[in-house]
């Protein structure tokens, strides 16, 4: 039986809404070219003394497009005399385990729920969500990734069409925030040995106040993959996932790489 590889990951481009509403702004330009054109609105430039190639910079925040929250992103470090402080605090992107980041893909079937909240606030995704998926595919265990499908990741798109995906929830109030499990759901999956926990959407957290969901999962040591995309293509479970993030040092979060392995029963054999 031969398998298939389902990329899980968001593009990432200065036209699309893929940061945080009130971090920096990703920004992707060109420092050195082939060769000097000058006659275009962003003008290419061949550096003397460079070489003729193409290299590009970027500016770009942790939690960029597809990304990990470590625990380090909601909790201070124990010892530290501020609020919320937590042994877990100390865990930052170089220090999760990347066992952590990979195992058999849970996939909860949110998207009933979608614009079922009023403008500025998300919907929760309830213990009930997870108990209806346990009594139809069977229980949670320990090691699970659980994957919130929430379909969320439709309203990705470039230019204006793109301010559905977080500005206008979160910064305009206009519409509807995206599904998010509350702090009771949260704790459901960490008693039952979920230590990584992905969505399809900009953020764990609720609209209206996203931060006890990352304490309570944070200090508890697991992590967040945030800005999933293509959920709708794994089967309820089955599938293999992986996140591989930059392995960036004191990192409180960082984008990467996440994609599913499933076996693919029509396809060649090995």
């Amino acid at each position: 039986m031969s398998t298939r590889t389902i990329d899980l990951s968001l593009e990432i481009a200065e036209e699309l809404p893929c940061y945080w509403n009130t971090h920096m702004p990703f920004q992707h330009k060109t420092f050195n070219y082939f060769a000097d054109i000058p006659d275009q609105d962003a003008p290419l430039l061949s550096r003397p003394g460079v070489g003729a190639y193409q290299t590009r910079w970027m500016l770009i925040d942790e939690h960029t497009g597809t990304h990990l929250d470590a625990p380090a992103h909601f909790l201070p470090q124990e010892g530290s005399g501020l609020d919320n402080e937590s042994p877990t605090g100390s865990i930052t992107v170089e220090k999760v385990p990347l066992d952590q980041l990979t195992g058999p893909a849970i996939v909860i079937d949110a998207t009933a729920l979608t614009d079922t909240s009023a403008p500025g606030t998300s919907p929760i995704i309830d213990i009930d969500t997870l108990t209806k998926h346990e009594s139809q595919y069977g229980p949670l265990c320990e090691g699970d990734i659980v994957l919130f499908h929430t379909g969320w990741d439709r309203h990705y798109l470039p230019g204006e069409a793109g301010l559905r995906y977080s500005h206008d929830p979160l910064v305009t109030k206009k519409h509807a925030g995206w599904p998010a499990p509350d702090v009771e759901t949260m704790t459901y999956l960490l008693d039952h040995g979920v230590k990584c926990v992905g969505i399809d959407a900009p953020s764990m957290g609720a609209c209206q106040d996203g931060a006890p969901v990352h304490r309570t999962a944070l200090s508890r040591g697991a992590v967040f993959i945030e800005g999933l995309t293509h959920l709708d293509q794994l089967p309820p479970f089955g599938a293999s996932f992986t996140f591989a993030p930059l392995n960036v040092v004191r990192g409180t979060g960082a984008p990467g790489r996440a994609f599913a392995v499933l076996n693919d029963p029509n396809g060649a054999p090995e």
